[in-house]
């Protein structure tokens, strides 16, 4: 039986994405995310709009899309809760988020030249993605209590790089998924294919700092205190 529910966050999982991004003073940094899909080389990706790795990517216009597996996932982990912008924005106090100047050190990771952006790419990630943005939209923009808060910004892929090891026998140009192994993100816990890796820091943080207006938006709809849209075909 279905009942009606207001979860704080709607992540039913998608696979982890690491940014990696120039800052201005030409330090590297780097940005776990998982709201993220793609469409043919393209691809949108959902960000705040305050965030350095925004910041970066709207100045410099590229960025590196680092895909780890699932054997990255304590590499991971580490980033979590830290952020490239001093001060801490106040919503990221609220979560417990601290200021990372070097990211690669702390995840212990390690940069990568890239072949056509200025932006590192991840050396351990199987899947690295150099990509240029190509447009920028406000997310939740009618909302005055949302609006400026998040951004999607569509990046073009203009170089891929994939390890051997996750290929196809014989082919360059076709991933196996069979021996390729994701890592998920999904309601703020780690997975792969298969049962939970480990415990996430992410998971610590409540879910009710997560809620946004739109869930009192929707419940108010639904008790008819707003006309619904009318919409033209």
């Amino acid at each position: 039986m279905h009942i009606s529910s207001q979860p704080s966050i709607l992540y039913f999982g998608t696979p982890v994405v690491l940014i990696s991004t120039l800052n201005k003073d030409a330090t590297h940094n780097i940005a776990p995310m998982s709201s993220a899909f793609w469409l043919g080389w393209r691809c949108i990706l959902g960000l705040s709009a305050k965030s350095k790795t925004t910041e970066n990517m709207i100045r410099t216009g590229e960025c590196v899309l680092n895909l780890p597996s699932v054997n990255e996932v304590a590499a991971v982990d580490r980033l979590a809760r830290t952020t490239g912008s001093f001060p801490v924005p106040e919503s990221k106090v609220r979560k417990g988020y601290r200021y990372e100047p070097d990211k690669f050190k702390v995840s212990g990771m390690t940069p990568l030249a890239s072949e056509t952006v200025a932006a590192p790419r991840v050396r351990e990630c199987p899947v690295q993605l150099e990509a240029v943005v190509e447009a920028t939209h406000g997310i939740a923009e009618e909302d005055p209590v949302q609006r400026g808060n998040l951004v999607s910004i569509e990046v073009r892929i203009r170089r891929v790089h994939i390890e051997e090891a996750i290929l196809m026998d014989h082919e360059t140009n076709r991933i196996d998924p069979d021996r390729w192994r994701p890592l998920i993100m999904s309601f703020q816990e780690f997975y792969g294919l298969g049962p939970k890796l480990q415990a996430s820091t992410l998971g610590e943080i409540p879910e009710r700092l997560y809620r946004s207006s739109d869930i009192d938006r929707a419940s108010a709809e639904k008790d008819g205190s707003h006309d619904a849209p009318q919409l033209e075909i």
